[in-house]
């Protein structure tokens, strides 16, 4: 790969696409504080007659200073009841001008349901703008994508619809199921081996089939591999041991498996199907080798990288990525969320660990909360982060190289100084736009897909599950947690110490605990386990007694206060896994999937009080 950028050359109306692609980041980034002045004067005053900018004696007022001085920093539980009226089918202007088209699900709350976030139409149109820049970039970078196909696994997932009749769903989904997705323009750097049918087909299973079927008919012309999330894509993989099978018959005779049903994804997928024996007996090859490592370019031999989401909590895949494709780089190409989009990695082609994504003044009003670690922990044991709040938030270009911040948006959709609960750290600057790492999202503790557990959630999951035990006589004297992904798919582990007998408690009791923590977290996890396969049975590690005393000598060692130590409720330092892994007695899985319930009326009636929750 090249080091440096590529210089376009010749008159291609994509060289000229790109040229007014990248001259636009540089304009914006260029001069961010005006646009960004900009941004926030035109949320201001299209919004002015809202009730929550009234009520705030915003109304006519679109400076910076008076919105600084009379809007406060808010958080999701702050803002529910508006959400709930809405929801329950309110249209008056409450948060903003334009009316609220849908809500958009961000991730389960610790009272154990999804968030709702308002979008506007007009979004759609601000998030397509973001996808626009992603290949001008990469091109500078990596060339001859145009000459090829994208392998990309895209899935949509379940939408339900509010009292008020609101469709609420997962961005993406909102994103594939949109004409700027289905209806887009031919661009040669875009094309992908799914057909749209197979990515909009709502059976998981079928999704997934098909959209590997497709990609291994044209494995030569693939460039480009991906998922959103580094789950996802090892999660194809895994599907791939399971199935190549079945795929190969059906490439070798040019017939598609009966159990994909979905009329439009057989024609979608007979469009391309025609018998190949020899492609056939490639893949039987490949695949029925003892070893899996390097697959992925053994298969898809053309590939140059991996396009998945490897920040924050998908780090823990790079090890498996690196496996399975034999040291591709692994791209991460734009960071983004629920509540809005927020911008691009600008160099693409570079270590996971040296990620940084530069927010692009355009997409939103952006401020930042100073936060800091906790010095009573070393780096090495998982401590907690103490935010050090301060009355005047951060503006974007006046952030510090170096500092880590909690993210702050106010959004044309009608977030106003909403806290997103991501931090970031700044690790530079392209022209006056600051680059930033992501560290972490702010409180959670455990995530294997898209799902997102916190401390409070865990704690209450573990108690809900204690009353298993009463009859026995036994209680829990200390736990921890840990996201293992050597399983694919991957699995909460939860380490108990408790003060029984070898043989008080029988095994099916345990079984039944790990049945309750997992009824008790969020609609993200239980689909996640339920509905998407995406995460594996929780299981619960009994260690020996005494272990806990051990892991806390050992923080202690490292130089950890005894006066500030707490057991930590999730670890991913090595040697206290090791230590943990080597008191373990006794090994209990969940004996089957946790309820969920596709749809399920999840908000309040008109007249409720609403729910305190706490991306």
């Amino acid at each position: 790969m090249p080091e440096a950028p590529i210089v376009f050359c010749g008159e291609s109306k994509e060289n000229e696409r790109d040229r007014r692609a990248l001259e636009f980041i540089e304009n914006v980034t260029r001069n961010a504080d005006e646009v960004q002045s900009q941004v926030l004067y035109a949320i201001l005053t299209r919004n002015a007659d809202t009730e929550y900018l009234t009520r705030y004696g915003l109304h006519g007022r679109s400076d910076r200073a008076t919105f600084k001085k009379f809007l406060p920093v808010i958080t999701y539980e702050d803002l529910e009841p508006e959400i709930q009226r809405i929801a329950n089918g309110d249209t008056s202007p409450i948060l903003s001008a334009h009316p609220v088209s849908e809500f958009l699900t961000s991730s389960g709350t610790s009272a154990g349901e999804r968030k709702l976030m308002p979008t506007i139409q007009e979004e759609l149109e601000r998030r397509t703008l973001l996808y626009s820049l992603l290949m001008p970039v990469m091109n500078q970078y990596v060339q001859g994508l145009d000459k090829g196909k994208g392998m990309y696994f895209l899935f949509i997932k379940s939408e339900a619809k509010t009292p008020g009749g609101l469709l609420a769903r997962p961005v993406l989904t909102s994103y594939y199921k949109s004409r700027y997705f289905k209806e887009r323009p031919y661009d040669p750097y875009n094309v992908y081996t799914s057909p749209n049918e197979t990515i909009l087909c709502p059976d998981s299973y079928q999704s997934m089939y098909s959209q590997l079927l497709c990609g291994l008919l044209q494995n030569n012309e693939v460039l480009r591999v991906g998922a959103v999330f580094a789950s996802g894509f090892i999660r194809a993989i895994r599907f791939l041991e399971e199935h190549w099978r079945e795929l190969c018959l059906d490439i070798k005779t040019g017939t598609l498996n009966k159990e994909i049903t979905d009329p439009s994804v057989r024609e979608a997928v007979m469009k391309l199907l025609t018998p190949n024996p020899d492609l056939a007996e490639l893949i039987r090859m490949e695949c029925s080798t003892g070893s899996w490592q390097g697959i992925i370019t053994r298969l898809w031999p053309n590939t140059k990288y991996i396009d998945v989401i490897v920040t924050g909590t998908m780090a823990q895949y790079i090890p498996t990525l690196d496996y399975y494709s034999g040291g591709l780089p692994l791209v991460c190409t734009m960071y983004a969320s629920s509540e809005c989009y927020f911008g691009l990695n600008l160099k693409p082609i570079c270590k996971p660990s040296e990620v940084s994504y530069t927010l692009l003044p355009n997409m939103a009003y952006f401020e930042f909360l100073p936060v800091c670690r906790n010095e009573g922990f070393p780096p090495s044991v998982p401590g907690s982060l103490n935010e050090q709040e301060q009355q005047e938030l951060v503006e974007l270009v006046d952030v510090k190289l170096g500092q880590e911040y909690e993210l702050v948006v106010t959004t044309y959709a009608g977030l106003y100084r909403y806290r997103v609960g991501d931090v970031l750290r700044v690790t530079g600057f392209k022209n006056a736009a600051p680059q930033f790492h992501f560290v972490c999202r702010k409180n959670v503790v455990l995530s294997i897909d898209s799902d997102k557990t916190d401390e409070a959630e865990l704690q209450n999951a573990v108690e809900n599950s204690l009353k298993h035990l009463e009859p026995f006589d036994t209680k829990l004297i200390e736990y921890t947690s840990y996201a293992d992904t050597s399983t694919i798919p991957g699995h909460y582990v939860l380490f108990w110490e408790l003060d029984f007998s070898s043989n008080a408690v029988p095994p099916s009791v345990i079984e039944d605990c790990c049945l309750s923590v997992e009824e008790s977290l969020n609609s993200v996890y239980r689909q996640g386990r339920a509905s998407d396969k995406s995460i594996g049975p929780l299981e619960i590690r009994v260690v020996e007694s005494g272990t806990f005393d051990q892991l806390m000598d050992y923080a202690l060692s490292r130089g950890a206060s005894i006066n500030q130590y707490k057991t930590p409720r999730c670890v991913k330092f090595t040697p206290i896994l090791e230590l943990l892994n080597s008191k373990v007695t006794r090994s209990y899985f969940s004996p089957k999937c946790p309820k969920w319930v596709p749809g399920r009326k999840q908000w309040a009636t008109a007249n409720a009080e609403p729910t305190i929750n706490i991306l």
